[in-house]
């Protein structure tokens, strides 16, 4: 069975102003599969998804999405295309009730199963639950389910996840970890940073660990479990 790229980063550079943080970042999610961005903090994990949302204009290199370049295009253009983004810090709407958040940017696209607000309530019943609550009386694991819930909503193809679990409980996170596994699953592709390296390896296709704005490795999970020198070389604190 051949699967097809969704995503593919091609020698990217951006940064902000005169400081550049990408040095020819390369990379590619398959369809359907689940692909990480691992590294220290400060490597350009964040600014390489800000550059494929286009948040960031490139400097250099390009960004094909279904084999058609978007680098440089408007943010909402890129998401149009099928791509949901869960940002770093959720940035969920403060002064709208969790339902109206999930439907505030809702997209029905024509799939076999698309996402609904009956299926995210299925999924994280605490945001049926909290429906009529506004963002800003959620918890953190709260918000970031719904952050999740929100992205789903726009039935994308690609779910790219910023951060997935940082911050949270061992509960809450156990949960993410679970809601994504679950979406993997249903045939959504995943493009995730994250520092929880163990449940990634189990959630994770492929890995690119990130250094100074560039890849310095890549590989499967069972490569990556066994190469404890990699992890001390790069991803130790």
């Amino acid at each position: 069975m051949t699967t097809s790229t969704l995503l593919e980063v091609t020698g990217l550079e951006a940064g902000y102003g005169v400081s550049q943080v990408l040095f020819g970042m390369s990379i590619s999610v398959q369809a359907g599969c689940c692909a990480s961005l691992l590294g220290r903090n400060g490597m350009g994990k964040s600014t390489t998804i800000k550059t494929i949302m286009g948040l960031i204009k490139p400097i250099h290199g390009e960004v094909k999405w279904k084999g058609q370049p978007v680098q440089g295009q408007p943010p909402y253009v890129v998401a149009r295309g099928g791509i949901g983004l869960v940002p770093e810090g959720r940035q969920i709407f403060p002064n709208l009730t969790v339902r109206e958040n999930l439907v505030a940017t809702a997209v029905l696209r024509k799939t076999a199963s698309p996402w609904t607000l009956e299926r995210v309530h299925a999924m994280f019943p605490r945001l049926a639950e909290r429906g009529t609550n506004y963002g800003n009386q959620l918890s953190g694991g709260e918000q970031q389910m719904l952050a999740i819930g929100r992205a789903l909503m726009t039935n994308p193809e690609l779910l790219i996840l910023d951060e997935a679990t940082e911050g949270l409980s061992p509960l809450i996170r156990q949960e993410i970890w679970k809601a994504l596994a679950q979406i993997k699953a249903e045939g959504t592709a995943i493009l995730i940073v994250d520092k929880n390296l163990v449940p990634l390896l189990e959630l994770a296709d492929q890995h690119h660990i990130v250094e100074k704005g560039r890849v310095v490795w890549q590989g499967d999970s069972d490569t990556l479990r066994h190469d404890k020198a990699t992890w001390t070389r790069y991803l130790s604190a």
